[in-house]
Protein backbone atom coordinates (compact mmCIF):
# COMPACT_ATOMS: atom_id res chain seq x y z
CA UNK A 1 0.00 0.00 0.00
CA UNK A 2 1.24 3.47 -0.70
CA UNK A 3 1.27 5.27 2.35
CA UNK A 4 1.71 8.75 0.39
CA UNK A 5 -1.38 7.80 -1.61
CA UNK A 6 -3.28 7.71 1.61
CA UNK A 7 -1.57 10.01 4.34
CA UNK A 8 -4.13 9.73 6.93
CA UNK A 9 -3.66 5.91 7.37
CA UNK A 10 -2.25 4.21 10.04
CA UNK A 11 -1.17 0.59 9.95
CA UNK A 12 -0.41 -1.18 13.16
CA UNK A 13 3.32 -2.47 12.78
CA UNK A 14 2.59 -3.93 16.42
CA UNK A 15 3.41 -8.27 16.28
CA UNK A 16 0.78 -8.61 18.75
CA UNK A 17 -1.60 -6.83 16.33
CA UNK A 18 -0.53 -9.60 13.48
CA UNK A 19 -0.69 -12.49 15.82
CA UNK A 20 -4.19 -12.31 16.78
CA UNK A 21 -5.05 -11.27 13.60
CA UNK A 22 -4.07 -14.16 12.17
CA UNK A 23 -5.85 -16.08 14.38
CA UNK A 24 -8.90 -14.09 13.99
CA UNK A 25 -9.22 -14.39 9.97
CA UNK A 26 -8.90 -18.46 10.75
CA UNK A 27 -12.40 -19.74 9.37
CA UNK A 28 -12.13 -22.50 12.34
CA UNK A 29 -12.20 -20.12 15.17
CA UNK A 30 -15.63 -20.33 16.74
CA UNK A 31 -17.58 -16.84 17.77
CA UNK A 32 -16.71 -16.74 21.25
CA UNK A 33 -12.44 -16.74 20.20
CA UNK A 34 -13.81 -14.51 17.54
CA UNK A 35 -15.41 -11.83 20.07
CA UNK A 36 -12.74 -12.29 22.47
CA UNK A 37 -9.80 -11.52 19.40
CA UNK A 38 -12.09 -8.48 18.53
CA UNK A 39 -11.70 -7.29 21.50
CA UNK A 40 -8.30 -7.48 21.69
CA UNK A 41 -7.41 -5.98 18.48
CA UNK A 42 -9.69 -2.80 19.17
CA UNK A 43 -7.68 -2.10 22.22
CA UNK A 44 -4.67 -2.22 20.75
CA UNK A 45 -5.41 -0.26 18.05
CA UNK A 46 -7.33 2.23 19.97
CA UNK A 47 -4.09 2.47 21.94
CA UNK A 48 -2.85 4.18 19.23
CA UNK A 49 -4.99 5.80 17.73
CA UNK A 50 -5.60 7.49 20.92
CA UNK A 51 -1.84 8.14 20.79
CA UNK A 52 -2.37 11.98 19.90
CA UNK A 53 -4.88 12.98 21.91
CA UNK A 54 -4.02 16.85 23.93
CA UNK A 55 -3.84 16.60 27.73
CA UNK A 56 -3.43 19.76 30.11
CA UNK A 57 -0.86 19.49 33.30
CA UNK A 58 -2.53 18.79 37.03
CA UNK A 59 -0.95 18.34 40.10
CA UNK A 60 -1.55 14.89 41.95
CA UNK A 61 -0.79 13.97 45.66
CA UNK A 62 0.93 11.08 45.74
CA UNK A 63 0.84 9.35 49.43
CA UNK A 64 4.42 10.91 49.59
CA UNK A 65 4.41 14.23 48.35
CA UNK A 66 2.52 16.03 44.98
CA UNK A 67 3.80 15.69 41.51
CA UNK A 68 3.39 17.02 38.15
CA UNK A 69 0.91 15.00 36.33
CA UNK A 70 -2.02 15.33 32.98
CA UNK A 71 -5.45 14.53 32.22
CA UNK A 72 -6.91 14.14 28.96
CA UNK A 73 -8.82 17.45 27.62
CA UNK A 74 -10.85 16.65 24.92
CA UNK A 75 -14.08 14.39 25.71
CA UNK A 76 -14.23 11.19 23.51
CA UNK A 77 -17.21 9.67 21.87
CA UNK A 78 -17.09 6.41 20.63
CA UNK A 79 -19.29 5.76 17.85
CA UNK A 80 -19.69 1.68 16.76
CA UNK A 81 -21.37 1.01 13.48
CA UNK A 82 -24.15 -1.31 14.23
CA UNK A 83 -23.92 -4.17 14.81
CA UNK A 84 -20.55 -5.51 14.08
CA UNK A 85 -18.76 -2.43 15.69
CA UNK A 86 -20.57 -3.42 18.92
CA UNK A 87 -18.03 -5.52 19.71
CA UNK A 88 -15.45 -2.95 19.57
CA UNK A 89 -16.59 -0.86 22.42
CA UNK A 90 -16.12 -2.73 25.60
CA UNK A 91 -11.91 -2.76 24.49
CA UNK A 92 -12.46 1.32 24.00
CA UNK A 93 -14.25 1.76 27.43
CA UNK A 94 -11.44 0.01 29.23
CA UNK A 95 -9.68 2.59 27.70
CA UNK A 96 -11.37 5.66 28.45
CA UNK A 97 -14.07 5.14 30.98
CA UNK A 98 -15.75 8.58 30.92
CA UNK A 99 -16.09 8.21 27.20
CA UNK A 100 -19.33 9.09 25.71
CA UNK A 101 -21.26 5.83 23.25
CA UNK A 102 -23.16 6.80 20.68
CA UNK A 103 -24.83 4.06 18.06
CA UNK A 104 -25.38 4.93 14.63
CA UNK A 105 -27.21 2.22 12.36
CA UNK A 106 -26.25 1.87 8.61
CA UNK A 107 -26.93 -1.21 6.29
CA UNK A 108 -25.55 -1.44 3.13
CA UNK A 109 -28.03 -2.18 0.24
CA UNK A 110 -27.36 -5.43 -1.13
CA UNK A 111 -28.20 -3.91 -5.05
CA UNK A 112 -25.93 -0.39 -4.54
CA UNK A 113 -23.91 -1.15 -2.11
CA UNK A 114 -24.87 2.05 -0.45
CA UNK A 115 -25.16 2.80 2.89
CA UNK A 116 -28.53 3.49 4.29
CA UNK A 117 -28.97 5.31 7.73
CA UNK A 118 -32.19 3.42 9.93
CA UNK A 119 -31.06 4.32 13.31
CA UNK A 120 -28.80 7.59 15.01
CA UNK A 121 -29.56 8.68 18.80
CA UNK A 122 -27.09 11.53 18.70
CA UNK A 123 -28.32 14.51 20.39
CA UNK A 124 -29.14 17.29 19.26
CA UNK A 125 -25.99 19.32 19.32
CA UNK A 126 -22.42 17.57 19.67
CA UNK A 127 -21.19 16.86 23.44
CA UNK A 128 -17.62 15.52 22.87
CA UNK A 129 -14.72 17.35 20.59
CA UNK A 130 -13.42 13.65 19.14
CA UNK A 131 -14.93 10.72 18.15
CA UNK A 132 -13.50 7.42 17.20
CA UNK A 133 -15.85 5.38 14.68
CA UNK A 134 -15.86 1.93 15.17
CA UNK A 135 -16.73 -0.43 12.13
CA UNK A 136 -14.21 -3.86 12.26
CA UNK A 137 -14.27 -3.92 8.04
CA UNK A 138 -13.49 -0.78 5.84
CA UNK A 139 -14.79 -2.14 2.98
CA UNK A 140 -16.36 0.20 -0.03
CA UNK A 141 -16.39 3.56 2.23
CA UNK A 142 -19.41 4.01 1.54
CA UNK A 143 -20.99 3.17 5.74
CA UNK A 144 -17.80 5.52 6.99
CA UNK A 145 -18.14 8.17 4.95
CA UNK A 146 -21.63 8.63 5.65
CA UNK A 147 -20.89 7.99 9.25
CA UNK A 148 -18.38 10.84 8.85
CA UNK A 149 -20.95 13.18 7.37
CA UNK A 150 -23.39 12.95 10.10
CA UNK A 151 -20.67 13.14 12.87
CA UNK A 152 -19.57 16.40 10.97
CA UNK A 153 -23.09 17.48 10.57
CA UNK A 154 -23.25 17.08 14.41
CA UNK A 155 -20.38 19.17 14.83
CA UNK A 156 -17.98 16.64 15.69
CA UNK A 157 -14.07 18.46 15.83
CA UNK A 158 -12.63 15.85 14.99
CA UNK A 159 -13.03 12.37 13.97
CA UNK A 160 -10.92 8.64 13.09
CA UNK A 161 -11.74 5.47 11.92
CA UNK A 162 -10.90 2.65 13.91
CA UNK A 163 -10.87 -0.63 11.81
CA UNK A 164 -9.53 -4.26 11.97
CA UNK A 165 -9.16 -4.70 8.01
CA UNK A 166 -9.70 -2.16 5.23
CA UNK A 167 -9.34 -2.38 1.49
CA UNK A 168 -7.77 -0.43 -0.69
CA UNK A 169 -11.32 0.64 -2.25
CA UNK A 170 -12.94 2.11 1.05
CA UNK A 171 -9.47 3.59 2.23
CA UNK A 172 -9.83 5.18 -1.44
CA UNK A 173 -13.69 6.33 -0.99
CA UNK A 174 -13.19 7.48 2.55
CA UNK A 175 -9.38 9.43 2.06
CA UNK A 176 -11.45 11.44 -0.64
CA UNK A 177 -14.73 12.27 0.88
CA UNK A 178 -12.95 13.13 4.11
CA UNK A 179 -9.48 13.89 3.92
CA UNK A 180 -9.31 14.99 7.24
CA UNK A 181 -10.10 11.71 8.79
CA UNK A 182 -7.35 9.53 10.54
CA UNK A 183 -7.70 6.00 9.56
CA UNK A 184 -6.44 3.51 12.56
CA UNK A 185 -6.53 -0.40 11.00
CA UNK A 186 -4.30 -3.70 11.38
CA UNK A 187 -4.16 -4.60 7.71
CA UNK A 188 -4.95 -3.56 4.38
CA UNK A 189 -5.93 -6.18 2.12
CA UNK A 190 -5.76 -6.98 -1.08
CA UNK A 191 -8.72 -6.26 -2.51
CA UNK A 192 -12.93 -6.29 -2.82
CA UNK A 193 -14.50 -9.37 -4.31
CA UNK A 194 -17.47 -9.39 -6.75
CA UNK A 195 -19.84 -9.78 -3.67
CA UNK A 196 -17.67 -6.46 -2.14
CA UNK A 197 -16.43 -8.68 0.61
CA UNK A 198 -12.69 -7.86 1.81
CA UNK A 199 -10.41 -10.32 0.30
CA UNK A 200 -8.69 -12.21 2.25
CA UNK A 201 -10.02 -10.57 4.83
CA UNK A 202 -12.17 -12.83 7.51
CA UNK A 203 -15.85 -13.12 6.23
CA UNK A 204 -18.76 -11.02 8.00
CA UNK A 205 -17.30 -9.60 11.05
CA UNK A 206 -20.90 -9.27 12.48
CA UNK A 207 -21.89 -12.82 11.67
CA UNK A 208 -18.91 -13.91 12.88
CA UNK A 209 -19.00 -11.77 15.93
CA UNK A 210 -22.71 -13.40 16.41
CA UNK A 211 -22.90 -16.61 14.95
CA UNK A 212 -25.38 -15.64 12.78
CA UNK A 213 -24.06 -16.99 8.85
CA UNK A 214 -26.82 -19.04 7.01
CA UNK A 215 -24.87 -19.34 4.14
CA UNK A 216 -24.19 -18.04 0.92
CA UNK A 217 -27.80 -17.16 -0.03
CA UNK A 218 -27.23 -14.57 2.88
CA UNK A 219 -24.48 -13.26 0.92
CA UNK A 220 -24.42 -9.35 -0.05
CA UNK A 221 -24.65 -10.16 -4.19
CA UNK A 222 -26.24 -14.32 -4.22
CA UNK A 223 -28.53 -12.76 -6.83
CA UNK A 224 -27.30 -12.87 -9.90
CA UNK A 225 -29.69 -10.39 -11.27
CA UNK A 226 -27.91 -7.40 -8.63
CA UNK A 227 -25.45 -4.55 -9.38
CA UNK A 228 -23.46 -5.57 -6.33
CA UNK A 229 -20.67 -6.54 -9.16
CA UNK A 230 -20.50 -3.59 -11.09
CA UNK A 231 -20.27 -1.47 -8.56
CA UNK A 232 -17.11 -3.05 -6.78
CA UNK A 233 -15.79 -3.00 -10.38
CA UNK A 234 -16.58 1.03 -10.58
CA UNK A 235 -14.63 1.69 -7.12
CA UNK A 236 -11.80 -0.68 -8.60
CA UNK A 237 -11.14 1.60 -11.49
CA UNK A 238 -11.58 4.14 -9.28
CA UNK A 239 -8.81 3.17 -7.45
CA UNK A 240 -6.63 2.34 -10.17
CA UNK A 241 -7.20 5.47 -12.16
Amino acid sequence: MDAGRFPNLHVSQHPLVAHKLALLRDRTTEPKRFRELVRELSWLLGYEAMADLTTSPITVETPLEPTAGVELEPKVGLVPVLRAGLGMVDAMLELMPSAEVWHIGLYRDERSLKPVEYYNKLPDAATVQVCLILDPMLATGGSSSATVDILKAWGAARIKQVSLIAAPEGLATLSAAHPDVAIHVAAVDRALNERGYIVPGLGDAGDRQFGTFAGPSSEPGHDPADETAEVVRRLQRNLSG
